[in-house]
């Protein structure tokens, strides 16, 4: 019987699988709330462990670059590389894997500011080195993989950390009877390195948190194994695959159904959900009717919202996103919005819909780095605190760390996101091959400027027998002859001699060649 789709309200787990990608988007009442996407020719390398050789130490960025069998060398910091930590730091550092590995992964690497030990990195790895890794953050335009040694093996229930001897259990965590509980479970394991419980193993029983940890030590057996086999860099351990993660991380109670519209991923994301969720064995479905499974909770067309450069908000204001490569600007506008009490209610209205927005579509871009929003002036302090709040509680339910600061006097709020995923931007669109990511070409106007200075360049040059040719792009050659053929005559009267425009559509239209013939 084929399935119908279930209009009810709460969260969704929506995997659309093609033979060139596979997509996942995570609804909330059938609104978009996160977004991945994985080609077969590029899937993620977040998560995988490698063996690397280090090729370079360099002291003075107190890094080093790894090779792990790929195009371009990994980078790891000094504050990435596992040491032997005090007895009395191993509580911090652990509560700070906490922090940023469990409930938001793929894994993140953890800073060096937050390290006692400050070994150089040069006494702690040489060239030619062989060493185990991870990869935790994908390359990035220019740069190669980040990478880091604090291996982190995430199950369903705990993250498994072989190197790390700490146990912890995830803050979301409240109640302390459940958190002493599920601490008693994890210290009966008795396995080497350490386990930090993930909220999901809340209420769950002692047998099934013990499977996952020696489900994950010998996996990390299997692993340390592939590593000694393997001769050369390259991968020991490869992640799951996006379907099974989005399940892994993302299945909890409020999940009320994983969509799956191939049959393939469908058997096997419900042999995974059996083997280690039997609980949410029910809730799978295979979605089988001709309509796209993205089209149905329009997904597609949110996605295609997120990728323009201008969102318009429900109001009749505006965002603009310019984004770099670790640098994201978000401005905002009140459009058509004109307000009904006054001037100072319309910008806050604005203001309040645009954080709204603005924490949405952070997620869904998966915008990383700095990120500096230019919030419509406000003159009183009440209103600032209103949007820089909202702003706040929006990104509490980020699965990315953020950090932000308070709206300065200019209206301008700064904030970090972590992201080890490229953006939706990066991962859906390249470069325009016309105007080679500028974003712009230059006017008619200009270039026809810059032929005519070329063609002064040679006056003293030309001999009276010759001819001056210009090649260049018809568009160019026209607005000459239409617009500015007073320039024209000026330059060949300055020559002495006539110019010759030979036209070629196929010409970039900021390119042009002047020869003398």
């Amino acid at each position: 019987m084929k399935y119908s789709v279930c209009r009810l309200m709460g969260k969704k787990i929506v995997v659309s699988v093609r033979p060139s990608q596979t997509r996942v988007a995570y609804l909330n009442n059938d609104r978009l709330i996160d977004f991945q996407i994985e080609a077969r020719t590029s899937p993620t390398l977040v998560g995988g462990i490698y063996k690397g050789r280090v090729d370079r130490v360099l002291p003075g960025m107190q890094a080093a670059f790894v090779n792990i069998g790929l195009e371009r060398s990994a980078f790891l910091y000094v504050g990435d590389i596992v040491q032997n930590l005090p007895q009395s730091d191993q509580e911090s550092f652990g509560e700070k894997v906490v922090d940023e590995r469990v409930e938001s992964l793929p894994l993140k690497s953890i800073d060096s500011s937050d390290e006692a030990d400050k070994t150089p990195i040069q006494d702690l790895l040489s060239e030619g080195q062989m060493i185990l890794c991870q990869v935790a953050k994908d390359p990035l335009g220019t740069k190669g993989a980040r990478i880091t040694t604090h291996i982190s093996l995430p199950g369903r229930t705990v993250v498994y950390m072989p190197n790390i001897p700490h146990f912890g259990v995830s803050k979301k965590i409240e109640d302390e009877t459940e958190r002493d509980r599920l601490k008693s479970i994890v210290e009966k394991s008795q396995i080497e390195g350490g386990v930090i419980v993930r909220t999901a193993a809340e209420g769950l029983g002692e047998k099934q948190i013990i499977d996952d940890i020696e489900y994950l030590n010998r996996l990390w057996k299997s692993t340390l194994k592939n590593f000694d086999k393997r001769k050369k860099p390259g991968q020991v351990y490869k992640d799951l695959e996006l379907e099974l993660r989005a399940v892994r991380d993302y299945l909890a109670e409020d999940v009320i159904e994983v969509v799956i519209d191939d049959e393939r991923s469908f058997r096997k994301t419900t042999s995974f959900i059996n083997q280690f969720m039997p609980k949410f064995k029910n809730i799978t479905k295979h979605y089988q009717q001709k309509k796209p499974l993205f089209d149905v909770y329009s997904v597609d067309l949110e996605i295609m919202r997120s990728l323009g450069r201008k969102i318009w908000l429900k109001s009749g204001g505006y965002l603009v996103f310019d984004e770099a490569e670790a640098l994201v600007v978000v401005d905002v506008n009140t459009g058509r919005y004109v307000g009904k009490k006054d001037i100072d209610e319309t910008i806050l209205q604005t203001n309040l819909e645009a954080a709204y927005e603005i924490a949405h579509q952070l997620r869904i871009r998966n915008c990383g780095g700095i990120i500096i929003i230019d919030f419509i002036d406000m003159e009183k302090s009440a209103h600032k605190e209103q949007v820089v709040s909202l702003l706040k509680n929006e990104l509490s339910l980020d699965r990315a760390r953020t950090k932000i600061t308070e709206m300065s006097e200019l209206g301008l709020v700064e904030m970090t996101r972590k992201r080890i995923r490229p953006s939706l931007v990066s991962s859906l669109t390249e470069a325009c091959s016309y105007c080679e990511g500028k974003g712009y070409t230059k006017r008619r106007m200009t270039v026809a400027n810059e032929i005519f200075r070329a063609l002064e360049r040679e006056a003293a040059h030309v001999p009276k027998d010759k001819k001056a040719y210009v090649k260049c792009h018809s568009d160019i050659a026209d607005w000459i002859y239409e617009e500015d053929s007073e320039s024209l005559d000026y330059i060949e009267s300055l020559l002495g001699v006539p110019v010759i425009f030979k036209v070629d559509k196929k010409f970039h239209i900021e390119a042009f060649t002047v020869t003398l013939s």
